[in-house]
C-alpha cells in the first residue's frame, strides 16, 4: 500500500460513508452493479451505415439489431480425429445433457445444448447456459467440470459457431500442404489438424499445416493450442502475412518452390460482427477503422493467393460485415489476378447453414458521415485515406463476371451466432506476376523422399517484395519452378540437420529466442539402444526424429513429418520457427540401468506406437482403472492376462493397450494406449491429470474431487486397495527424477517461453 493511500485511510470518513455513500448521499444503483457502468449498446452512426447499404433482408433490421444486443451462446466442438471423439460424443448426450432434460433453476427451466445442424456429424453444440448459472446447479457444475477438463487434454474445444466455417469449406484432406495466414488463437488450425488425422491408422499424413502469426506473444498462444492434438504435421512461425517468405523444398535433388494446396486467410478486421461478444465495439466503432484495414487486407490476401498451387482453394474470411473489407478486397483481387482466380460456388456444401449472398454495390462513408459513390467523388484530401480499390468496379460486365454473389454473409438473427464473412477462391491459374508452378497435388500422387541430410545457413533474409523473389525463380522440367540460389558461404561451416533460429535484432529485443531444431545423424550413438529396447519396426523414420540442443545430452527427443522435416531443412535461414514436433521419448536420469536411457512420452505415443513391436501390455478396461485410479499397483492386483504378459518383462517404459470388446457394447468402444513404467513388483502410467480423468469418465466413472487416499483416486466406484503401494526401486526411481511426467513444465520445447 502506497504512502499516500495509507494516509486516506487513516483520515476520519464522512459520515455515510461506510454504506457505500458520500457525504451521505446514494450514488446510482445502476453505476455500481457488478463494480461497472453498463455499457450502452447503443451507436447511431453503425446503425445509419448499415441500413444505408441495405446488408440486412428489408424488414429484419429490429431483429438484427435486438440480435447484437443479446449475448452470445456458447459453443464447443468435438474433435473430430481423435478416435474416441464419438465416445466422447455420446457420454456428452446421453449423460450429461440427458440429467438437464427436466432440471430447473431459480424456477425456471433449463435450456438443453443444441447441436450445430450444419456442422458434420452432429460434432458441434451450443448453449445459452451463462457462468452465474452454472454455478448455481451441482448438475451444471459437473457439466462445466467435464468440459474444461476435455478442452484442457485436446478432446473438446470451446470455438464460436461461425469461426468453424471457413476450415469446412477448405475441403481439406490428409494429402494437403496447408497454409494457415493469420492463425492466432488457433481454433480454426486444431480444425485443420484434426482433418490431416481423418484417418487415424496413418500416424504420419502426407500433408502438413504452417501456422503463421505476426504477433509473437500470440505465436505461443498458437503453440498451446496446437500441441493439444499432439500432431507431428504442424509448425508453427512468426512473419507478418503479407510478406510471409516463399518457402522451398527438395526434389530429387533440386529445390522448388513450395505452393499450398489449401490456404486460410482469416484476416485482421474491425470485428463489428463480434458485437455480442465485445461489447466495446459498440462504443469504438466507425469505418475509420475499416478504411485503415483494407490495404493490410488486401495484401495478405495478395500473398496467399501467390502461394496457392493452381487447383488450389484459398479461404478469406472477416468477422466483418463491412463491404469495404469484405466484398472490395475480393473484388480487387479478382480484378488484379486477371482471370487467374475465381469465386467458387459454396452454396451447397454446408447444408443447414443460413446466409446472405455477397453484395455488388456498395459505398463508402468516412467517420464523419460523408458518402461516396466512387472514386471519381473522393477529393484530393482523403486520398491517402479512401483507395479506388475501395470501392465496385466500374466496368458493370466485368463485375457480374465476378459472382460476389457466392461470397457468404452470416447475420447473427438467422440463427444466433455472430456476424461473418467468407469467400471461397479456386487458383486457374498463376498469377500475372507470377511465372508457371506446380497443380495442386493429386490424391494418388506418390509421396517424394526428401534428401537424408542438407546444411543449412543461418544468415536471416527479410521477405522482399513479391515480384523480386518471384523474379529469381525459373521453370524446370515438367513445368515446376525451381530456385537457382548462389551457395551460402557459412552453409558448409555447420553442422548436417541442424536449423537454427535465423538470428534477428528485433526479435531479441521483443521476442523470445528460440531453441534450434537439430535432426538426429544415422550414425548417432544414441538411437540403436532405443530401437533395440522397443523394437522398433524398419520403417520407423528415424530421420524425422529431433532433439532441441546441439550441446550436452539431449533430454526430450520430438518427431516431425518427413514433409516438415523437409520444410525445415530447406528454410531455417529465411523462416522463424516458433515450435514443431511432438515429444516421443524422455531420458531418464538414470536410464541405463534399466537397458535404455529413454521412456516413452505420452504425447507422441499414438504417433509412436504402430513402429513399437516390444514392451506392448494388452489390458482390459477394469486393468485401466486400476492403473488409473492407483499410483502403483502391484502385478498381482492386474487381470490375469495382463499379469503373465508383465511378470517376465525387465525393468522400465511399457506401452499399455486396451482394445474395445465388440461383444461388449456397455464396454468402451474405443482403443486406449498408455504410456507406463514397470518397476520391481509394480506398475504405473504415466499420463497427465486430465487425460486420465478423461479415460475414467469414458469408462462411467466420476473422479469425487481428485482426492487420493492412500495412494488411491476416489471415484464413484470406490475403487480402493487394501494395501498401500508398493515403493520399490523402480516406482522410486520413476517418482523422484529418474521419469518426469509429461506434465512438468520447463520443457525446452513447451509452449510457453521461460522467462
Amino acid at each position: 500500500m502506497g504512502r499516500r493511500e495509507r494516509g486516506r485511510r487513516l483520515q476520519p470518513q464522512p459520515e455515510g460513508a461506510e454504506d457505500g455513500t458520500e457525504g451521505g448521499s446514494k450514488r446510482g444503483q445502476a453505476d455500481w452493479e457488478g463494480g461497472y457502468p453498463e455499457i450502452i449498446k447503443e451507436n447511431k452512426l453503425f446503425e445509419h451505415y448499415y441500413q444505408e447499404l441495405k446488408i440486412v433482408p428489408e424488414g429484419e433490421w429490429d431483429q438484427f439489431m435486438n440480435s447484437l444486443r443479446e449475448p452470445l451462446p456458447a459453443t464447443l466442438r468435438i474433435t473430430g480425429y481423435k478416435s474416441h471423439a464419438k465416445e466422447i460424443l455420446h457420454c456428452l448426450k446421453n449423460k450429461y445433457f440427458k440429467e438437464l432434460e427436466d432440471l430447473e433453476v431459480d424456477g425456471q427451466k433449463v435450456e438443453v445444448p443444441q447441436p450445430l445442424s450444419w456442422y458434420p456429424e452432429g460434432l458441434a453444440w451450443h448453449t445459452n447456459l451463462s457462468r452465474k448459472i452454472l454455478r448455481k446447479s451441482p448438475l451444471l457444475a459437473k457439466l462445466h467440470q467435464f468440459l474444461v477438463s476435455e478442452t484442457e487434454c485436446g478432446n473438446i474445444s470451446r470455438q464460436e459457431a461461425v469461426s468453424m466455417i471457413p476450415p469446412l469449406l477448405l475441403n481439406v484432406e490428409p494429402h494437403h500442404k496447408i497454409l494457415d495466414m493469420c492463425a492466432a488463437p488457433g481454433s480454426k488450425t486444431t480444425q485443420l489438424i484434426e482433418m490431416l488425422h481423418a484417418d487415424m491408422s496413418v500416424p504420419f499424413p502426407e500433408g502438413f499445416v504452417i501456422a503463421n502469426d505476426v504477433d509473437n506473444k500470440r505465436c505461443y498462444l498458437l503453440v498451446h493450442q496446437a500441441k493439444r492434438l499432439s500432431s507431428p504435421c504442424i509448425m508453427v512461425v512468426n512473419h507478418d502475412a503479407s510478406s510471409i517468405p516463399r518457402l522451398t523444398v527438395d526434389v530429387d535433388g533440386r529445390k522448388e518452390v513450395l505452393f499450398y494446396d489449401r490456404i486460410l486467410c482469416d484476416v485482421p478486421c474491425s470485428g463489428d460482427g463480434t458485437m455480442r461478444k465485445n461489447i466495446d465495439v459498440w462504443k469504438k466503432w466507425t469505418t475509420l477503422n475499416s478504411l485503415q484495414l483494407h490495404g493490410l487486407q488486401l495484401r495478405i490476401a495478395t500473398r496467399g493467393a501467390e502461394q496457392l498451387a493452381e487447383g488450389g482453394r484459398m479461404v478469406y474470411s472477416t468477422c466483418s460485415l463491412n463491404p469495404v473489407e469484405d466484398e472490395a478486397v475480393i473484388a480487387a483481387l479478382l480484378e488484379k489476378s486477371d482471370g487467374a482466380l475465381e469465386l467458387a460456388d459454396v452454396s451447397a456444401e454446408l447444408p443447414g447453414l443460413k446466409w446472405m449472398p455477397g453484395v455488388s454495390q456498395w459505398k463508402v462513408m468516412t467517420r464523419d458521415g460523408q458518402w461516396f459513390a466512387g472514386w471519381d467523388e473522393v477529393p484530393q484530401g482523403r486520398h491517402t485515406q479512401i483507395r479506388p480499390t475501395m470501392f465496385p468496379p466500374k466496368d458493370l460486365e466485368k463485375l457480374r463476371a465476378m459472382h460476389l454473389e457466392r461470397c457468404l454473409r452470416i447475420l447473427p438473427h438467422h440463427q444466433n451466432t455472430g456476424g461473418f464473412f467468407v469467400a471461397v477462391l479456386v487458383k486457374k491459374a498463376s498469377m500475372p506476376w507470377n511465372k508457371r508452378q506446380p497443380k495442386v497435388q493429386s490424391k494418388s500422387s506418390e509421396p517424394r523422399e526428401t534428401r537424408a541430410s542438407s546444411s543449412v545457413g543461418t544468415t536471416e533474409r527479410n521477405p522482399g517484395d513479391p515480384s523480386e523473389l518471384d523474379g529469381q525463380l525459373t521453370t524446370g522440367a515438367g513445368g515446376s519452378e525451381v530456385t537457382h540460389s548462389t551457395e551460402n558461404t557459412e552453409c558448409n561451416e555447420k553442422k548436417d540437420g541442424v536449423c537454427g533460429p535465423p538470428p534477428s535484432k528485433k526479435m531479441k529485443l521483443f521476442g523470445f529466442k528460440e531453441d534450434p531444431f537439430v535432426f538426429i545423424p544415422e550414425d548417432d550413438p544414441l538411437f540403436p539402444p532405443i530401437e533395440k529396447f522397443y523394437a522398433l519396426d524398419p520403417s520407423f523414420p528415424r530421420m524425422n526424429l529431433l532433439t532441441r540442443t546441439t550441446e550436452g545430452k539431449k533430454r526430450q527427443l520430438y518427431m516431425v513429418s518427413k514433409e516438415l522435416r523437409n520444410v525445415l531443412l530447406n528454410n531455417s535461414e529465411k523462416m522463424k520457427v516458433i515450435n514443431t514436433g511432438i515429444k516421443v521419448w524422455c531420458r531418464n536420469n538414470s536410464g541405463e540401468e534399466f537397458d535404455c536411457a529413454f521412456r516413452l512420452a505420452q504425447e507422441g505415443i499414438y504417433t509412436l506406437y504402430p513402429f513399437i513391436n516390444s514392451r506392448i501390455i494388452t489390458v482390459s478396461m477394469e486393468d485401466v482403472k486400476t492403473l488409473l485410479t492407483q499410483e502403483n499397483p502391484f502385478f498381482r492386483k492386474l487381470s490375469s492376462e495382463a499379469y503373465s504378459q508383465v511378470k517376465d518383462l525387465a525393468k522400465g517404459s511399457v506401452v499399455l493397450k486396451y482394445e474395445p470388446d465388440s461383444a461388449n457394447p456397455d464396454a468402451l468402444q474405443c482403443p486406449i494406449v498408455l504410456c507406463g513404467w514397470r518397476g520391481k513388483a509394480s506398475i504405473r502410467t504415466f499420463v497427465p491429470k486430465n487425460e486420465r480423468l478423461h479415460y475414467l469418465r469414458m469408462m462411467g466413472l466420476e473422479v469425487l474431487g481428485e482426492k487420493k487416499k492412500d495412494g488411491v483416486i476416489l471415484t464413484n466406484e470406490s475403487v480402493t486397495s487394501p494395501e498401500q503401494p508398493e515403493n520399490d526401486e523402480g516406482a522410486e526411481q520413476t517418482t523422484q527424477d529418474a521419469c518426469i511426467p509429461d506434465t512438468v513444465t520447463g520443457d525446452p520445447a513447451a509452449a510457453e517461453p521461460s522467462r
